[in-house]
Order: structure tokens, then sequence, then C-alpha cells
């Protein structure tokens, strides 16, 4: 039996929808065996972030060790980091490990306005973590952050995901949920062209967690062997699903499903 082991590094959610409780689920729910490094805790619910304590540089650098040195991992995603320290501490980690599929999350800003990646962390971002990346995943306001560009078009993520890819990593996805279109589309440049992925746009507000949940499922898939366009693919069919059967939980954004694929669900 082939268990795909898949490692997470990143912050906890006390509500359950983002962050390493996320990632977890989600990879449970596609097969995978998940296994995590806390970067940081939060006090957080579906109004927003509440409260931050990082996780001491030391400590990060235990769990990821044991991790490694025992269980091992065959593909690696980074979410939440926080700071510019934890940036090269975990850069540092993985340049040792060597080549394994890395999904880079580049967490900035949560979905309820509080910042997830001080200011001036930004630069150590893209100058240690973006060229270690297999695939980097951000939204539009991060391409924004990451290229000093202004995205109002696909034509504009094609340029923000070139910009981006010129920074080092080998692919890159922007996630056009933010564009004014009827479809939620995202991009993918591999370097050999761009893909545009496209879903019916969802009428919900309960989509929190969604960045982790979908560079959760591609580390997944990617450790599983899948290449990287049927990848993204396949993780852009699974977070479509897990909004579509989101959970109205809370009273502000509720949580994705990540285990809609295995419940009774009403016929659409």
């Amino acid at each position: 039996m082939t268990i795909t082991r898949i490692l997470t590094i990143a912050g906890s959610d006390s509500g359950g929808g983002a962050g390493i409780q996320a990632d977890l689920k989600t990879i449970t729910a596609l097969g995978g065996f998940g296994m995590s490094v806390l970067t940081a805790l939060t006090a957080q619910n579906t109004l927003g972030v509440h409260g931050i304590l990082p996780v001491p540089m030391d400590f990060i650098v235990s769990q990821y060790r044991a991790v490694m040195d025992d269980i091992g991992a065959d593909a690696i995603k980074t979410g939440m980091l926080g700071d510019a320290a934890t940036i090269s501490t975990v850069a540092g980690l993985l340049r040792a490990t060597g080549p394994v599929p890395l999904v880079v999350d580049p967490v900035m800003v949560a979905k309820g306005g509080a910042r997830l990646l001080a200011p001036d962390a930004t630069q150590a971002l893209i100058r240690e973590l973006l060229p270690l990346a297999t695939v980097v995943t951000p939204n539009l306001p991060e391409a924004e952050a990451l290229t000093g560009l202004t995205i109002r078009t696909i034509s504009d993520m094609r340029a923000a995901a070139a910009a981006i890819r010129a920074l080092g990593p080998a692919c890159v996805v922007i996630k056009g949920g933010h564009l004014p279109q009827e479809d939620a589309i995202d991009l993918l440049d591999d370097g050999m062209g761009c893909r545009e992925y496209r879903a019916p746009r969802i009428a919900t507000r309960n989509t929190h967690g969604t960045g982790c949940t979908f560079s959760a499922a591609l580390a997944t898939l990617l450790g599983q062997g899948t290449a990287v366009p049927d990848a993204v693919a396949g993780a852009k069919k699974y977070i479509t699903g897990a909004i579509r059967h989101a959970l109205p939980l809370g009273h502000g954004h509720g949580p994705t499903n990540h285990a809609f694929m295995f419940q009774e669900l009403p016929q659409e």
C-alpha cells in the first residue's frame, strides 16, 4: 500500500476553516496522510482573526525535523509564515531537504482583513521561498503585492504570472476569484504557456479557507504523482465542490466543506 505523505507548514485556525485545520482535512479527503509544522496559533473564527501567537523559531525547526527525519514527505506546502525570520528558517529547512514538490501559498491577509504577513516580510518571501517553489498560488491582491502590478483583467493576470515566474518558481497559479467575471477563472503559467481553469461562480459568503484548501489539494495531487496542469485541474474541481457545498456556520464567512465528497448532498 502506497501512502502519500503531505506536510503542511502553516498557522492554526482555531475556527477550523482555514490554515492547518483546512489543510489536514483536505489532504485526508484526497487520500493523503497529513502532517503539520505550526508556525503560529491564531484566535480565529468566521468573523476574523482576534489574536496571533507566533511559534518560537527553534520549535518550528524541531517540528520539521521530527516529521522529516522519521516519516518524510512526498510533497510540502507552506501557508501562513508570518514574518521574515520564519520565512528564512523554513526556506533553510526546505533547501536542506532537497527536491520535494513544494506549493507556496503566499498568505498575506486574512479574509477579514487581518495581516498575516508582516509588511517587511514580502521581500524575504520573494528572495528565499519563491525560488524553491514548484507552484506558487497567489490570489489577485497577493499577486499585486508580489509584482507591483494592478490586475483587473485576464490579460493582467497573464502579465502578473509571468512576472512572478521570473522570480524563480517553476509554475504560477493566479487565482482569479476577485475578478468581476461570471466564471471563477484561475490561470496557470508553467513556462510553456498559460492555461485557464474556469468554474461557475458560486453565490455564497461561505468561502473561509479557500486559498488554504486549494493549495493543500494541489500539494496532495502533486505528491501523488499528478502532473502540474492536471493537479491544478483536480484542485480546482475539489475547491469548487467544497465551495458549492460550503457550511453555514458562524456569523461571518463560513467554511468550505472539505468532506462534501463523502456526504449525501441534495441534488442540484
